[in-house]
Protein backbone atom coordinates (compact mmCIF):
# COMPACT_ATOMS: atom_id res chain seq x y z
CA UNK A 1 0.00 0.00 0.00
CA UNK A 2 1.40 3.25 -1.10
CA UNK A 3 1.62 6.27 1.25
CA UNK A 4 1.25 8.68 -1.11
CA UNK A 5 -1.31 11.25 -0.86
CA UNK A 6 -0.82 10.66 3.08
CA UNK A 7 -0.27 13.53 5.27
CA UNK A 8 1.53 13.11 9.13
CA UNK A 9 -1.22 15.16 11.63
CA UNK A 10 -0.90 16.14 14.85
CA UNK A 11 -2.69 14.13 17.12
CA UNK A 12 -3.39 17.58 19.25
CA UNK A 13 -4.91 19.00 16.01
CA UNK A 14 -7.17 16.24 15.06
CA UNK A 15 -8.70 15.86 19.00
CA UNK A 16 -9.43 20.05 18.68
CA UNK A 17 -11.19 18.84 15.29
CA UNK A 18 -13.12 16.19 16.95
CA UNK A 19 -14.35 19.32 19.75
CA UNK A 20 -15.08 21.80 17.11
CA UNK A 21 -17.75 18.94 15.96
CA UNK A 22 -20.77 19.64 17.81
CA UNK A 23 -22.55 16.30 17.04
CA UNK A 24 -19.56 14.25 19.01
CA UNK A 25 -17.61 17.48 21.21
CA UNK A 26 -19.52 16.62 24.41
CA UNK A 27 -18.18 13.27 23.68
CA UNK A 28 -14.95 13.90 23.02
CA UNK A 29 -14.53 16.04 26.18
CA UNK A 30 -16.33 13.67 28.35
CA UNK A 31 -13.52 10.84 26.92
CA UNK A 32 -10.58 13.60 27.88
CA UNK A 33 -11.57 14.21 31.31
CA UNK A 34 -11.79 10.02 32.18
CA UNK A 35 -8.31 9.47 30.48
CA UNK A 36 -6.85 12.26 32.50
CA UNK A 37 -8.77 10.60 35.80
CA UNK A 38 -7.18 7.09 35.37
CA UNK A 39 -3.97 8.28 33.66
CA UNK A 40 -3.74 10.17 37.45
CA UNK A 41 -1.94 8.04 40.39
CA UNK A 42 -3.68 8.85 44.07
CA UNK A 43 -1.50 8.33 46.71
CA UNK A 44 -2.76 8.33 50.13
CA UNK A 45 0.50 8.47 51.78
CA UNK A 46 4.25 8.38 50.92
CA UNK A 47 4.31 4.69 51.46
CA UNK A 48 2.02 4.27 48.75
CA UNK A 49 3.85 5.94 46.61
CA UNK A 50 7.14 3.67 48.04
CA UNK A 51 5.26 0.73 46.89
CA UNK A 52 4.26 1.50 43.36
CA UNK A 53 7.67 1.37 42.81
CA UNK A 54 8.10 -1.74 44.98
CA UNK A 55 10.08 -0.21 47.03
CA UNK A 56 11.21 -1.55 50.74
CA UNK A 57 11.82 1.38 53.36
CA UNK A 58 14.93 -0.42 53.27
CA UNK A 59 15.91 0.49 50.22
CA UNK A 60 14.50 4.35 50.40
CA UNK A 61 16.83 4.37 53.51
CA UNK A 62 20.21 3.46 51.83
CA UNK A 63 18.98 6.12 48.92
CA UNK A 64 18.68 8.64 52.19
CA UNK A 65 21.92 7.58 53.77
CA UNK A 66 19.61 7.00 57.20
CA UNK A 67 18.19 3.84 58.35
CA UNK A 68 15.26 2.30 58.29
CA UNK A 69 13.31 3.45 61.22
CA UNK A 70 13.81 6.90 60.00
CA UNK A 71 12.07 6.20 56.82
CA UNK A 72 9.22 4.44 58.86
CA UNK A 73 8.69 7.46 60.94
CA UNK A 74 8.65 9.66 57.93
CA UNK A 75 5.73 7.76 56.46
CA UNK A 76 3.94 7.77 59.47
CA UNK A 77 4.26 12.13 59.71
CA UNK A 78 1.43 14.31 58.70
CA UNK A 79 3.75 16.73 58.23
CA UNK A 80 7.19 17.16 56.45
CA UNK A 81 9.42 20.09 55.17
CA UNK A 82 9.06 20.31 51.77
CA UNK A 83 12.93 19.35 51.63
CA UNK A 84 12.28 16.42 53.29
CA UNK A 85 9.13 15.30 50.74
CA UNK A 86 11.39 16.37 47.88
CA UNK A 87 14.44 14.42 49.18
CA UNK A 88 11.97 11.06 50.21
CA UNK A 89 10.36 11.37 46.30
CA UNK A 90 13.71 11.82 44.87
CA UNK A 91 14.69 8.53 46.82
CA UNK A 92 11.59 6.70 45.64
CA UNK A 93 12.61 7.52 41.81
CA UNK A 94 10.10 10.49 41.23
CA UNK A 95 11.56 12.54 38.86
CA UNK A 96 10.09 15.97 38.56
CA UNK A 97 8.49 16.23 42.02
CA UNK A 98 5.52 19.29 42.29
CA UNK A 99 2.86 19.69 44.44
CA UNK A 100 -0.43 20.82 42.59
CA UNK A 101 -3.63 22.74 44.57
CA UNK A 102 -6.38 24.00 43.16
CA UNK A 103 -7.92 27.10 43.45
CA UNK A 104 -11.49 28.45 41.62
CA UNK A 105 -10.68 25.59 39.68
CA UNK A 106 -7.25 26.72 38.39
CA UNK A 107 -4.77 25.14 38.94
CA UNK A 108 -1.57 25.70 40.82
CA UNK A 109 1.71 23.86 40.40
CA UNK A 110 4.81 24.02 42.92
CA UNK A 111 8.29 22.46 41.47
CA UNK A 112 9.78 20.45 44.79
CA UNK A 113 12.94 21.12 42.67
CA UNK A 114 13.06 24.66 43.67
CA UNK A 115 13.21 23.47 47.46
CA UNK A 116 16.78 22.40 46.23
CA UNK A 117 19.49 22.53 49.10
Amino acid sequence: MSDEGKTFRRMNNRIDELVADPLIADNVRSYAAERENVNRVYAEGLADIRRAGNLTQQQIAEALSTDQGTVSRIERRHDLLLSTLRDYLKAAGIEHSRIVVERDGVEISIDLDTFAQ
